[in-house]
Parts: structure tokens; sequence; C-alpha cells
């Protein structure tokens, strides 16, 4: 469960990055951008914790360039940065997770944690979407977004009730 979100996490971060980038005709650096992403997937495979941190910052940096430097539309930057965030909040925890005591406390204490970094996660798209409505930037690619992220949030609240009884 943990990995499933911490990879969406990572694409989430990397693609909104990219798409906001592409959109504003920055295509070059949305490849650059698509590149990262990818190098930051192998390093999950290969186990390279220290690389969430450079992840972190890259995600925040682009960001911020995008958003207060070049004016670009403020829901995928926000979305970027959140991504970011979140990949390098999962990386640590799932480090910690493997000093729990049993199974069944692992998964007590993953469903806790997961359901608060989702409830930060759903805030602030809501923050960028309103971002978005107040600059009329709000677009189907961002309904989109919203839609597929929703989708996933009842899947995965499905899940947790059906564990649950």
């Amino acid at each position: 469960m943990t990995l499933f979100a911490f990879l969406f996490s990572i694409v989430m971060g990397i693609g909104s990055l990219g798409w906001g980038y592409a959109q504003a005709g920055f295509l070059q650096f949305a490849r650059w951008i698509l590149i990262f992403g990818a190098i930051w997937l192998i390093a999950v495979w290969q186990r390279w914790r220290w690389f969430a941190y450079i992840g972190l910052v890259f995600n925040f940096l682009a960001a911020a360039l995008g958003l207060w430097v070049l004016n670009f539309a403020p829901g995928w930057m926000f979305a970027g940065a959140i991504g970011g965030l979140l990949a390098w909040d999962l990386t640590d925890f799932r480090y910690r997770l493997r000093f729990s005591a049993s199974d069944e406390e692992q998964r007590a204490v993953e469903r806790h944690h997961l359901r608060r970094v989702t409830f930060l996660a759903l805030l602030g798209l809501l923050l960028a979407s309103l971002a978005m409505i107040l600059k009329f930037q709000f677009n189907f690619e961002w309904a989109l977004l919203l839609a597929i992220v929703a989708a996933l949030g009842i899947l995965q609240m499905a899940v947790w009730l059906r564990k649950r009884n």
C-alpha cells in the first residue's frame, strides 16, 4: 500500500511539473524534468534513500521557478511540489516502518500515516484548485487530474473499509 502511494507521488509530482512546463512551451525543460523523474524511480529501485532529498529540492525549485519567476499555472506547480513532498515523506516513512514490532502494528501505523498525508495532499490540491480558479486557469487537464486523484482516493477508502470489516 505504501509503495503504490510512494510511486504515485513521484509520478504525480514529476508529471505535474513536466506538464506545467510543457504547456508553457518549455518542452526541453519538461523533458529534463521527466528524465529526472525516471532517475528518481531508478533510485527507488536501487534503494537510494538519500535521493529523496535531491528530489524534494528539485521539485520545490522547479515549482518555485515556474510559479514565481515564469508565472505558470499555479495548480501544476503546487501539484509538483506536493508530489515531491509526499515522495520525500514516504521514503523516510517506509524506512522507519521496517522497525515496527509486528505486521499488525506495521499495517496500523501505515494506515494512520497514509490517512494523514492523504488529507494534507488533498488540502493542497484544493488550495491549488482555488488558486487556478482565481487566476482563471482552471482547465480540463486540471479537472482530469483531480478526477484521477479522487478516484484513487475512493478506491483506497473502499479497500480500507473492506479490511476493517
